[in-house]
């Protein structure tokens, strides 16, 4: 990757961002540590000089479109999630009345999900009423969310079930605001252009947001979407700059990576369920679990929410099995993407790097490959630990005490350990 220095002119708008920052390293005062500087240098840019993302990242999703068509768009321009724009909302609404929260590839996994759960003997299999369809997509207790699922019997994992619901008028009418006022709907939180970078960086991180939104207060609509990968490619063009190579030439343990121990890391053997894959990632709240081989224990491949897109756009492509393992639906969507590779670009892949690895390595690795994690592994290729883009956010920059004040009020919850 070439470098962007002092000397030569920034070959990239991120990379002229990152000089902006250069700039402002270069004043703070001696005593302060590399950390309180990066702090002070993010807090003195304001989201709007964040460059814009190609045209295509940013789409919006009606209130009207159905269930099917928001999984399109959003598979079509290879995005997790889009803001919801209310189709009834006067012209001249605020962007309160007119975005009604964000629409995500996980919060329809669950919807899914409940379509997938086994009825009672007094209920109908289907359920066609606004209010069968709000308890289906009821999402907002996550105690019952998934616990009462059963995924055990051949009829809620073969491949026919999803033919038959793909097709059924439920998926194809159901339309986001169907369930958007039922379902825990990622919340729309929303920054101001003057707002500021450091602000923006501990919602990615600490908030465990996936993507902030700015909107431009004047015309009321979203100026941009700044998401976690876009922060790591404009810290992997900053590849050079002196505030960057002082953090990204550390090893990953000398920034406390990986956050997520051997232990710790949730994962699926290749030969359940792959619904079970899915039910696991959203009960456990992530968005991705190595795939293990029951016989050697070890990682073969890596599933991700947003794989489920396979399940709802391409079910053709299991129509033969009766109970789809996931490493029968991995090997069907491998197969799926070389006669289709323009159609579904998204797809998750088993990537890993060694515990020597440093910080910018790591970036430009995530970066070049596209992906939102990576898997620490030792010589002998065994697990050791997770790491997650909005994990190295999080060692980039740390939240000052009393930072957002009441910021938050009745917006999203807080972490457990907030000092806020």
């Amino acid at each position: 990757m070439a470098m962007a220095t002092m000397g030569e002119s920034p070959r990239s708008p991120e990379a002229k961002l990152g000089m902006r920052v250069e700039d402002l390293w270069d004043v703070q005062e001696a005593q302060l540590s590399p950390t309180e500087k990066l702090n002070a240098c993010f807090e003195s840019i304001p989201v709007s000089a964040f460059p814009l993302a190609p045209s295509n990242q940013e789409i919006e999703i009606k209130s009207d479109a159905t269930l099917a068509e928001a999984v399109m768009k959003l598979a079509r321009h290879n995005v997790f999630s889009a803001p919801v724009v209310d189709v009834d909302a006067p012209e001249d609404a605020s962007w309160i009345d007119r975005y009604i929260g964000i629409v995500e590839f996980a919060g329809i996994v669950v919807w899914i999900l409940h379509q997938s759960e086994p009825a009672s003997p007094r209920s109908p299999s289907t359920p066609t009423s606004a209010k069968a369809i709000a308890a289906a997509a009821n999402g907002l207790s996550f105690a019952l969310e998934l616990e009462a699922l059963g995924l055990g019997s051949a009829a809620t994992t073969a491949g026919n079930f999803f033919v038959d619901l793909t097709s059924s008028e439920l998926y194809k009418n159901t339309t986001v605001r169907d369930i958007a006022g039922t379902f825990r709907w990622a919340p729309f939180l929303a920054l101001e252009r003057s707002n500021s970078f450091l602000t923006m960086l501990l919602l990615l991180s600490k908030y465990k947001m996936k993507s902030v939104p700015v909107l431009d207060l004047g015309s009321g609509t979203i100026d941009k979407i700044i998401t976690q990968s876009a922060v790591i490619h404009m810290l992997a063009e900053c590849a050079g700059l002196q505030w960057f190579e002082s953090w990204g030439t550390k090893k990953i343990s000398e920034v406390g990576l990986p956050l997520v121990t051997p232990d710790q890391i949730i994962k699926v053997y290749e030969d359940e369920p792959v619904l079970q894959a899915f039910k696991v990632m959203r009960k456990k709240r992530v968005g991705a679990v190595p795939v293990i081989e029951r016989d050697s224990g070890k990682a073969v491949g890596n599933i991700s929410l947003r794989d489920v897109q396979f399940l709802l756009n391409a079910p053709d492509i299991y129509h033969d099995y009766r109970a789809i393992t996931v490493k029968d639906f991995l090997t069907a969507v491998r197969s799926y993407l070389e006669k289709n590779k323009n159609a579904f670009p998204m797809v998750s892949e088993y990537v890993t790097c060694r515990e020597d690895c440093t910080v910018k390595e790591l970036i430009q690795l995530l970066d070049e490959e596209k992906i939102h994690r990576v898997y620490v592994v030792d010589n002998d290729g065994d697990l050791q630990g997770l790491i997650t883009l909005r994990d190295i956010i999080s060692r980039l920059v740390h939240e000052p005490r009393g930072y957002f004040g009441d910021f938050f009020d009745g917006v999203l919850p807080l972490p457990a350990n907030t000092r806020v």
